[in-house]
């Protein structure tokens, strides 16, 4: 058990959070969420004894060892990959080192031999002789080619480091294991291992992840950064969120009877909880959930963007064919033979291991890039409109505030329509006159999707749409996706996003690509399909 007690963090300009009061419990997986610059990465750093609170305290029982995931993808440049692994357990490699000198020693004395059998004992203890093969395991589901284990991890490329540094977190089991961000780079296989993982995981874990669908697959509590302080929910990501959109909605209301929006709220955690007990996720896999109360749940304060979309015109029926398409950048094959169609009401998420093709192709449909043999044909009705992947170009070197930047795209140039738009956005006071080369990522993102609502257009193409977006901008523009009327074509690795938006996957692969119509789950569990995909990804 971890225990948090009283804890504070303030600094001289800024309270970011007070009087914390929460128990970690083992066989429970604590998901940690709150808006952008609410602390939730300052809390694991405290929680992992790398960051000192202001006030309180955080006690872990005697000899629980505590995993923490690596953020510095430099730090064990000059290490191996099986001996980084390894590395997780501190005490199992320290013994492995210390026997490695005794070992090797010219002149073996007698201390030098009750010092090793003590080791051994304690090696023993901790399981050391199956160190390399459960560190070799955990390498392997997490996609890690076994050609790497005996390389320095200054060769091997960053994503793989991803992978090797979360197989060390995982590695001999801790008692509590702190992540941040653990799916970041992951594709989507490895995600689905991990989370199986942490859903059979016995001991605690604490998480901070903007990918909603793992929250749900993982988390039995929400632990909610807010108002300033930090709040236990049971129950996975879409129940907090649900509930504390029916909260927020009960007290804004007023012209409902309270008995009835507290009724609504009521019938709501009852289904989820009789949902939850026959669920395979984590919410109830250890045991019931906790009994809520009415008076646990409590409206968000965070603020939500805006996302919603009024087209020019309608689509007709021929929207977009590709045929052929192919393209060599630098003596590298990146595009070949890529063909497909898109119709009205498609929603299309693209697919691939190789992110530089997607971006090409994308770059290709806006017209930014030509192919270098195939065709492309867009219906006569088709308005298209893009969101780049790096959108710096909008930006960088443009001394315009934002009030000017948007008006740029807009048939109503008057301040008031303008600032009413970008209040939308959560860009209200005197935000709009900020510039806007010095936004931040998360604020270009919402900045190109107030360019895109408000030119109107009925095809969009959207290159990793979410990137630098928190938990509340993803939420509103996977709903205003969800309801867009016309046609998209879209890149992305969030899990829950895909589902609920595409009713049609291409797959890019190095010998052509892949289409078929229907739900992102059922795709990636139809073993025919993931066959069929695979060996078209071995063909050279």
């Amino acid at each position: 058990m971890i225990s948090v007690n009283n804890l504070s963090l303030i600094f001289p300009d800024k309270k970011l959070f007070e009087n914390i009061n929460i128990k970690f419990m083992p066989g429970n997986c604590y998901g940690v969420i709150g808006a952008n610059g609410a602390g939730k990465s300052t809390f694991l750093k405290i929680l992992s004894g790398d960051l000192e609170s202001t006030e309180g305290d955080v006690q872990i029982e005697a000899q629980r060892r505590m995993a923490v995931l690596k953020q510095n993808h430099y730090e064990f440049d000059s290490f191996n990959v099986l001996e980084t692994v390894i590395m997780g357990h501190k005490r199992l490699y320290e013994i492995m080192k210390e026997k490695e000198e005794i070992y090797s020693k010219e002149e073996f004395s007698e201390a030098d031999g009750i010092k090793a059998g003590e080791l051994e004992m304690e090696f023993a203890d901790l399981n050391g002789w199956e160190a390399e093969a459960e560190a070799s395991r955990l390498l392997n589901n997490l996609g890690i080619d076994i050609e790497l284990f005996d390389k320095l991890m200054s060769e091997v490329s960053g994503k793989d480091k991803v992978k090797i540094l979360l197989a060390q977190a995982l590695f001999g089991n801790p008692d509590i294991l702190i992540m941040d961000e653990p799916t970041n780079d992951l594709d989507f296989k490895a995600i689905s291992w991990l989370e199986d993982f942490l859903i059979d995981y016995e001991k605690t874990v604490i998480v901070v992840s903007h990918d909603r669908h793992f929250l749900n697959k993982v988390c039995t509590h929400m632990v909610d950064i807010d108002y300033g302080t930090a709040k236990l929910y049971p129950g996975n990501y879409d129940f907090w969120y649900q509930s504390s959109q029916l909260a927020l909605q009960m007290s804004k209301d007023a012209n409902k009877k309270k008995e009835k929006q507290i009724k609504e709220l009521e019938d709501f955690i009852a289904r989820f909880s009789a949902n939850a007990s026959k669920s395979k996720q984590a919410t109830s896999r250890k045991k019931s959930l906790e009994k809520i109360v009415l008076e646990d749940i409590k409206p968000s304060s965070r603020k939500y963007p805006y996302i919603g979309f009024t087209l020019n015109r309608d689509l007709g029926k021929d929207v977009l064919t590709v045929e052929n398409l192919s393209k060599t950048i630098n003596g590298e094959v990146i595009l070949n033979n890529v063909t497909f169609t898109i119709n009205r009401n498609d929603k299309v998420i693209v697919l691939g291991q190789n992110d530089v093709a997607k971006t090409v192709l994308f770059k290709i449909l806006a017209g930014e890039m030509e192919p270098d043999s195939g065709t492309i044909r867009w219906g006569t009705t088709v308005e298209p409109d893009y969101l780049p992947q790096d959108n710096s170009a909008y930006f960088e070197n443009n001394n315009s505030n934002l009030i000017e930047w948007l008006g740029q795209y807009s048939k109503d140039q008057s301040e008031s329509f303008l600032r009413g738009f970008l209040g939308r956005m959560l860009f209200s006071g005197d935000q709009p006159l900020k510039k806007v080369k010095v936004l931040s990522g998360g604020e270009k993102v919402r900045c190109m999707f107030s360019k895109l609502m408000i030119k109107g257009s009925n095809f969009l193409i959207l290159d990793q749409p979410t990137n630098h977006l928190d938990l509340e901008s993803i939420q509103a523009v996977n709903d205003g996706l969800v309801e867009y009327k016309g046609s998209i074509i879209f890149t992305s690795h969030d899990h829950s996003f895909i589902d609920s938006i595409a009713n049609k996957i291409i797959e890019i692969t190095p010998s052509g690509s892949f289409s078929v119509e229907m739900k992102f789950s059922e795709y990636l569990e139809d073993e025919k399909i993931q066959n069929r995909i695979s060996k078209m990804y071995q063909v050279k």
